[in-house]
C-alpha cells in the first residue's frame, strides 16, 4: 500500500503541473488523497476507445494521466483536464456542488475532498450500474449523494457550484437558475461525436451571467439535452472556432440581438460585456 501511496503523490503533482496549476496545494491535496484504483475496479482496464485493456492489473498503472475506460463507450476523463477545470472554479470549503455525470464518482471525490465536511455534493449518475458503483465507493465522504438518475432538473437547494461532466447541445436553464449569487456553471456545449467547448458561467447579478470559454474537449453526450437542429447549428459555429469572444449568457425574456454566438431555446451565449458593456 505504501508503494501505492507513492505513486499516487508522484501522480498528484504530474496531474496539476500539467493543468497548469502546480502552486494549487489545496488541489494538489485532493489527488493525492483520493485512491484512483478505488474507483476503477480490478485491471486490466481499458485505455483505448477500441476497448483494448492493459496487459496486467498493477493499480500502479492508473497513476497516470490518461482516461481509462468505466463502461462501453463511457471513458473517466483525463485527470489533468478536470484539474485545470477545478483551478478555474475553484471549489471552496463549505460550499455546495451539483455534478451532473458521476460515473464511478472519481472527480465526485475530488470535489468532496475540496468543499470538505462541512460542504455537500450532490452526484447524479444516470447509468444505474455506475451510480451503484459509485455510491458504493463514495462511503468515505458522507457529505456526497448520488442520485441515480437524470441530472438536466435542478436540485431543490441553491447550490454554489453545477459541475457537469457529459456534453449538452441545449442548455437545461435549471442548472442556471439553482446557482447562488457568485455561484459558478462549467458545462461541454458539444454537436457532432462529443467534439465542443467548455464553457464557465458565473451569476454576477440578479439574472446576469457572465460567460467564457475554457477551451475545447470531448465528452459523452448528457441524455435528454440531445436536439438534432441544434446539433447542426452548433457543428457549424463550432467550426468557427470563435467561441473566446463570448462574455456572457442571456436567458429568455430576452431575445437574442446582434451579439449573440449562439442561440438555444431559451438561452443564448453572447459576445456583450456584462462588466464593460462593451460588445
Amino acid at each position: 500500500m505504501e508503494r501505492i501511496n507513492d505513486f499516487r503523490n508522484v501522480f498528484a503533482q504530474v496531474v496539476v503541473s500539467r493543468a497548469g496549476c502546480p502552486h494549487n496545494q489545496r488541489l494538489l491535496r485532493a489527488f493525492e488523497r483520493v485512491p484512483r484504483h478505488d474507483f476503477l475496479g480490478p485491471g486490466p482496464w481499458i485505455v483505448r476507445e477500441d476497448g483494448t485493456r492493459t496487459a496486467g492489473d498493477d493499480p500502479a498503472i492508473i497513476y497516470q494521466d490518461m482516461g481509462i475506460g468505466l463502461a462501453e463507450g463511457i471513458p473517466t476523463g483525463l485527470p489533468s483536464l478536470h484539474a485545470r477545470f477545478l483551478d478555474m472554479l475553484q471549489p471552496m470549503s463549505g460550499e455546495c456542488v451539483m455534478q451532473v455525470g458521476a460515473g464511478s464518482g472519481y472527480f465526485t471525490a475530488i470535489l468532496a475532498e475540496l468543499v470538505g465536511e462541512t460542504g455537500r455534493v450532490i452526484a447524479y449518475e444516470i447509468n444505474a450500474s455506475l451510480a451503484t458503483r459509485a455510491e458504493r465507493n463514495l462511503k468515505p465522504w458522507p457529505w456526497v449523494s448520488v442520485e441515480s438518475r437524470s441530472g438536466i432538473t435542478s436540485t431543490d437547494d441553491p447550490v454554489d457550484l453545477v459541475y457537469v461532466n457529459a456534453g449538452v447541445q441545449e442548455l437545461p436553464t435549471a442548472w442556471v437558475y439553482a446557482l447562488r449569487p457568485g455561484g459558478r456553471l462549467l458545462f461541454p456545449l458539444v454537436a457532432e461525436r462529443g467534439h465542443g467547448v467548455i464553457f464557465i458561467v458565473t451569476r454576477i447579478g440578479n439574472n446576469t451571467y457572465s460567460a467564457r470559454s475554457a477551451g475545447n474537449a470531448q465528452f459523452v453526450p448528457c441524455i435528454g439535452t440531445q436536439d438534432t437542429t441544434t446539433c447542426a447549428r452548433l457543428a457549424s459555429v463550432l467550426r468557427d472556432d470563435t467561441s473566446a469572444s463570448v462574455r456572457s449568457l442571456r436567458l429568455a425574456p430576452d431575445q437574442p440581438d446582434e451579439s449573440a454566438w449562439f442561440a438555444g431555446a431559451e438561452w443564448w451565449l453572447s459576445t456583450y460585456d456584462n462588466t464593460t458593456g462593451v460588445a
